[in-house]
């Protein structure tokens, strides 16, 4: 599946996108958080910045939101999401997480 996209919040605020594409993801800052007095970045690996982060795979910082062990095995039964879906993992399970950031899913019928 391609073309997904989650909202990335920081303390309930809305921080950035994140996107999946044929050949990789982006992740990027909103405008309106970059102007945001004491905005922070979501990770030291992805300091705050304009230009968006493009790589091929799920940068370390959003694979690391992801369950393991046997909440990975409870997730994907209950949520019928493969382990090799890491991009649908975190958006079927990082509304929610532990810590500041969270993830929602974005439907692709809304545009940002």
């Amino acid at each position: 599946m391609t073309n997904r996209r989650g909202l990335v919040r920081i303390d309930g605020k809305n921080a950035g996108s994140l996107k999946e594409f044929e050949d990789g993801f982006e992740f990027a800052y909103l405008a309106t958080w970059l102007g945001t007095q004491g905005a922070r970045p979501i990770s030291l690996t992805m300091p705050l910045r304009t230009e968006p982060y493009v790589s091929r795979n799920l940068h370390p910082f959003f694979q690391n939101l992801l369950p393991e062990g046997w909440l990975l095995e409870l997730a994907t039964k209950k949520l019928k999401v493969s382990k090799d879906d890491a991009f649908g993992l975190l958006l079927a399970t990082c509304a929610d997480c532990i810590g500041a950031t969270e993830i929602l899913a974005i439907s692709q019928a809304v545009e940002s």
